[in-house]
């Protein structure tokens, strides 16, 4: 699925410097920057509202997005964003201009599907550990997916899938930064799964008395009567 275009609104600033970002977000703006394609670096100011909320939706993230600064339009990726400690308050924002005729880099989620059903989880009662959420990817803005969608209906016990496993669209490649071919999702044994088999495969056998005799009924109706 290729990802939308948001359009984000802000205008431009002059003051730059700590003391004038602080009166910025006392105002209610966030302090911003948008910088790339061998063009001069913008300094921006947004709606801190507007932004919290896009910041919580996953395709902003991953998404090409249309900046309007007054009457200048540009195409932008979310490249980096600062939060306040413990308030929940954006402090900063970065934005990079994306040039149509270049291939980007930047991370897409994953998303994963048909786990309920594979036989990791259905038959053998397993557990789907996700050892990576999202994956570096190379595109043309253009082809750049919100996502990266993974079928985990076959996937058995023990198993695991890899990055060349992935079914990538046309012109998206992972980006793998010298690594061999890492692990994106495994299938793994809940812990204590096999001392609760031994448990269980027991149950059917002869209960045994404290002096190591086994019991019998019959016996002891006998030399009860």
């Amino acid at each position: 699925m290729q990802g939308s275009v948001t359009e984000v609104i802000a205008e431009s600033r002059e003051l730059n410097g700590s003391s004038a970002s602080k009166k910025l977000r006392r105002s209610g703006k966030v302090p911003g920057i948008v910088y790339g394609s061998d063009e001069k670096p913008i300094l921006i100011q947004l709606d801190h509202n507007q932004i919290s909320l896009a910041l919580d939706v996953e395709s902003f993230h991953s998404s090409i997005l249309e900046l309007k600064i007054g009457k200048l339009n540009q195409k932008v990726l979310l490249r980096d964003y600062q939060m306040h400690p413990f308030k929940r308050q954006v402090n900063h924002i970065d934005f990079q201009r994306v040039d149509e005729k270049k291939r980007i880099h930047t991370n897409v989620p994953l998303h994963f599907i048909g786990e309920e059903d594979s036989p990791a989880v259905k038959m053998a009662g397993g557990l789907i550990s996700h050892v990576l959420n999202e994956v570096e990817i190379s595109c043309l803005p253009k082809d750049l997916p919100s996502f990266i969608e993974i079928d985990l209906s076959d996937l058995e016990i023990g198993n695991s899938l890899h990055i060349s496993q992935l079914s990538f669209p046309d012109g998206v490649n992972p980006v793998l930064h010298g690594q061999d071919d890492p692990v994106v999702v495994t299938a793994i044994k809940p812990k204590g799964a096999s001392a609760e088999d031994e448990q269980e495969s027991g149950l059917g056998e002869t209960d045994l008395l404290p002096d190591g005799n086994e019991t019998n009924s019959g016996e002891s109706d006998e030399s009860s009567s």
